[in-house]
């Protein structure tokens, strides 16, 4: 067994392989960039290694770096999580050049199956069916715009290399699939090195199931059970569960088999994944990829068996035989996994960053994260904060568990999506376990929107707990009087007019208080608000209207980040003169433009000051957590002003081309 293991990753999985290690009593070492200085898995490891600026191509993509901080450490061991070099390589070679093992499979299965054309091809020589597609080595757009009007839209359009969602786009008209190449072929080049794509039927139903198996370096593999996936966004999975619900014991024993079969044909020695389309009406079983690495969803089938998959890599990678046969592993319960991405689901999934002013999770589930109170969400990397999983004795219990542990978790700062994943557990499809990966999009046709919030009551707390944080100033008497107010009538209460801000809506409202009792009158109705002394900052004990509450808040000296009930955000807060000047001066500089819809690094400038465009027409290209978004006109006129460049960051809302009408 080694005794120093360095991670090649960050973020949550970098936390939960430290927590393996330490159960092992082995040392840990902490690779980090720039922008994670401060991370959560640098301030858990035993030594950290910083390996260069905030890009992941110039630090967790680079595998010499990581060899480096490896050899000056005296780790003897790399793991490298999932993403970045799980499945590269070079970072493989360099181990072995170097005596250092690496915490995966061999080499050739990596080269087999990361290649999802070559994959493809192995599958169906194991007799392991596969979706109708193309999968072939001429990669003009021509040839593939051919294959896919050939096969019958619609299709999917996929990268060969990596993985995660990125570079792949469904295609349903014929207009749209040069863009759709085009497109997907430049996010696989980013992504993974390689723009190389595949083309393949869209199975008009599907669910997307994928089975567990482990392999050792003495000819003994396993299969651990199936998870389904289907519950998808972007094709980047939200939710997913062990085992898959409502499936036919024939199909059941198909997936297993298949991946087995699949695993023994390329001798595979350690933990990967095989992963299926499953016809939802004919339960008809369909090969899709092999991911050669650890799973973001591992936890599942650890609840369910009982078993630490960590554990289980890195005693393959030292030597070990599998720990169990195939008649020692069983399946008990049910336990599903929500992701919690720092994303605006109300906007399309919209990713979002900043500093987590407060995070509390839940008691009683199992929280994977690798960020805490004061992490810092960049653009660089994934959106992805958490996984949160819930077991129960049967399905039912473990989605309302799980739905009850999102209730009960506080995230302020970036927007999480937290509220969607509330209402997709509780959505009737779900509950019966007949969702499919077009469960997001025939649920909400016209996109998830937030259950709506008690508008009244949340101004009214966000105003009461402002008003009672704010500290004497002044020195002396001056300063401890409470509601003074020139010429006002001695003992009377204090009125304070406020205007309190939330996604671009303004409300104005009247505050009448004494000693920490508020009476908050608004346009639609007033509420009764008393503010207790409380030793958290962070939590708010309040009587609202009667009810006695304790209310998830943190307060600075503009506004107010606060959980209440299906709300959880940040509302603006400042006297009604002070608000309305800031609103002049933003509409006197709005105008025609393009700006940034979220941070990101510009990849593309496509128009030049004089330029004509069109309304809708693709001016720029911004990328953002390893997605690319085309950023269009919004207007027909003329191009006056370009002030970014490629390669620049951008913050959100920064303006990158301004346009003159025509």
């Amino acid at each position: 067994m080694f005794d120093t293991l360095l991670i090649a990753n960050r973020g949550e999985i970098a936390c939960r392989i430290i927590r393996t290690c330490r159960k092992l009593g082995i040392r840990t070492v902490a690779v980090y960039s720039e922008a994670d200085k401060d991370a959560l898995h640098v301030r858990l490891a035993d030594v950290a290694v910083p390996i260069g600026p905030a890009p992941a191509r110039e630090s967790y993509l680079r595998a010499d770096r990581i060899i480096d901080a490896a050899l000056k450490t005296g780790a003897q061991a790399i793991h490298p999580g999932y993403g970045f070099l799980s499945e590269r390589l070079d970072l493989i070679a360099a181990c072995e050049a170097n005596g250092i093992a690496f915490v995966g499979p061999s080499a050739n299965a990596i080269e087999a199956m990361g290649d999802k054309i070559r994959s493809k091809k192995i599958a169906r020589e194991a007799g392991v069916p596969g979706v109708p597609g193309y999968d072939g080595a001429d990669q003009a757009s021509e040839t593939l715009k051919r294959e896919a009007l050939r096969i019958g839209l619609p299709v999917m359009v996929k990268a060969s290399a990596g993985g995660g969602g990125k570079g792949i786009r469904k295609v349903e008209r014929e207009a749209d699939l040069d863009s759709a190449i085009a497109t997907a072929s430049r996010e696989a080049e980013a992504a993974f090195g390689d723009g190389r794509l595949l083309i393949e039927k869209f199975v008009t139903r599907p669910r997307h199931v994928e089975v567990q198996i482990a392999g050792d370096r003495h000819g003994n593999i396993v299969h651990l059970f199936e998870r389904d996936c289907s519950v998808q966004r972007s094709n980047q999975k939200l939710l997913e569960e062990a085992p898959a619900p409502n499936l036919k014991p024939e199909a059941r024993a198909a997936l297993h088999a298949h991946a087995l079969k699949l695993s023994r044909a390329i001798a595979y020695d350690n933990l990967g994944t095989v992963e299926f389309l499953v016809d939802a009406t004919t339960q008809d079983v369909f090969f899709l990829e092999m991911n050669t690495r650890l799973q973001v969803e591992h936890p599942v089938t650890e609840a369910i068996t009982g078993l630490d998959l960590v554990e289980w890599q890195i005693r393959i990678a030292a030597g070990e035989r599998l720990p169990r046969r195939q008649e020692e592993i069983s399946c008990t319960g049910h336990a599903i996994e929500a992701r919690l991405t720092a994303e605006r689901a109300e906007e399309g999934f919209r990713p979002d960053t900043g500093s987590i002013v407060l995070w509390r999770e839940p008691e009683g589930l199992r929280v994977d994260s690798g960020v805490a109170t004061g992490s810092s969400v960049s653009p660089f990397y994934d959106s992805m904060l958490a996984k949160i999983i819930a077991y129960g004795p049967d399905r039912d219990v473990a989605r309302m568990r799980l739905a009850d542990g999102l209730e009960r978790m506080t995230v302020l700062g970036p927007a999480t999506i937290r509220p969607f994943l509330i209402d997709a557990l509780r959505e009737p499809v779900f509950a019966r376990g007949e969702a499919t990966t077009l469960f997001i999009g025939e649920t909400w046709p016209g996109g998830w929107q937030p259950r709506a919030a008690v508008a009244q009551e949340r101004d009214a707390l966000a105003a009461a707990i402002w008003l009672a944080g704010i500290k004497p100033t002044a020195a002396g008497p001056w300063g401890t009087l409470t509601d003074f107010r020139v010429l006002g009538t001695a003992g009377k209460p204090g009125t304070s007019h406020l205007a309190l801000t939330h996604a671009d809506q303004t409300n104005r409202i009247k505050v009448e208080s004494r000693d920490h009792a508020f009476r908050v009158v608004a346009m639609d109705g007033e509420a009764e608000v008393l503010v207790f002394a409380g030793t958290d900052p962070t939590r708010w004990p309040v009587l609202l209207d009667g009810r006695r509450l304790t209310v998830d808040a943190v307060r600075d000296e503009t506004g107010v980040h606060l959980r209440w009930g299906a709300f959880e955000g940040r509302i603006a807060v400042a006297l009604t003169v002070v608000a309305e000047a800031a609103a002049r001066e933003a509409a006197g500089s709005a105008g025609d433009s393009v700006r940034a819809t979220m941070p990101g690094t510009i990849a593309a400038i496509h128009v030049q000051e004089g330029d004509s465009v069109v309304a809708g027409q693709v001016v720029a290209v911004l990328e953002s957590m390893k997605l690319f978004m085309d950023l269009k006109s919004p207007t027909a006129g003329t191009v006056a002003r370009v002030a970014a460049k490629p390669g620049a960051t951008a913050a959100a809302g920064e303006l990158l081309i301004a346009i003159t009408p025509a």
